[in-house]
């Protein structure tokens, strides 16, 4: 047990690589774009230093929470589906606020690397529109003059897309000039893709959506922005600063956090650091978040 640990605080140090599992007829692939670093106090603030000297495990040797940034691929047969688009080619950092550095542009390599080209992919379905998922539905392909996913659609909650006025305040009024002439809103409940269903969960933003993909006689859920890191399973309590509404976000990661330790239940957590698939195993020694070695 003592070893597992050691592996698991490692991998909570770094951001993820590709991985991939088998859902019967699906497989379903993390796409790394690159990492994000996210000061903890500012990040989870209800948390204290006590609480983060308590748990190094998810810091690293700066101090700041690992996370990683990219897309989940769905794949079935030929059919190819990818669900947020990463950062894309741009580095940020800040001297203060949540997120330290982050950057991204490794998406379309990772994409080659899994055998899906751009144009394969029929679809990109959002969580939300902040621009760690947008990514790449908004740039070009490398050295190329068009998008990089021209053939696709994106899909976004209708909810979330009517409110499209709250990315113009905040200056990505040319990110909501490119996407809208491909968006195709979807709601509550809509299969998207074979075995791909919508789920809207308001609170990260006002129309946040999860993907619950089944197969094989399991699922996964991809809760999107619902959970920051793998702390907050064992304190689902501790909402994250960027959420839109505190209060519902942590009722409805409560509820998350119970379906997550249901029997054939997987969950995928796109910012979690190298421990993006799991399971939730609560009442037990160690975190609830359990990683799959996928």
């Amino acid at each position: 047990m003592a070893d597992l640990m050691v592996v698991q605080d490692a991998r909570l140090r770094r951001p993820a690589g590709i991985r991939s599992i088998q859902l019967g007829d699906t497989k379903v692939s993390y796409v790394p774009d690159g990492d994000v670093r996210l000061r903890p106090l500012e990040l989870l603030q209800d948390t204290t230093d006590e609480v983060w000297a308590a748990h190094p495990e998810y810091l690293d040797a700066t101090g700041h929470v690992v996370g990683s940034v990219g897309s989940l691929l769905v794949e079935h047969g030929d059919r190819a589906l990818l669900i947020d688009a990463g950062f894309g080619p741009q580095t940020h950092e800040a001297p203060d606020g949540i997120i330290a550095r982050i950057h991204g542009g490794a998406l379309p390599q990772n994409l080659a690397e899994l055998g899906r080209r751009p144009e394969d992919i029929e679809a990109v379905a959002f969580t939300h529109l902040h621009a760690d998922h947008l990514g790449w539905a908004c740039h070009p392909a490398p050295g190329a003059d068009q998008l990089l996913f021209a053939h696709a659609d994106y899909l976004i909650s209708a909810p979330e897309w009517e409110r499209r006025d709250l990315l113009v305040d905040q200056g990505m009024s040319a990110q909501v000039a490119t996407l809208a002439p491909r968006v195709r809103t979807v709601t509550d409940g809509q299969e998207i893709f074979p075995g791909v269903v919508v789920r809207i969960t308001p609170g990260h933003t006002v129309g946040h959506a999860e993907y619950v993909i089944t197969g094989g006689g399991r699922r996964l859920i991809a809760f999107g922005d619902a959970v920051h890191s793998p702390i907050q399973i064992d304190h689902p309590e501790w909402s994250a600063g960027f959420d839109h509404d505190s209060t519902r976000t942590a009722d409805h990661r409560r509820h998350l956090v119970a379906e997550l330790a249901e029997p054939g239940t997987i969950g995928f957590g796109v910012h979690f650091a190298d421990v993006v698939f799991g399971h939730v195993r609560q009442g037990g020694d160690g975190p609830a978040w359990r990683p799959l070695d996928a």
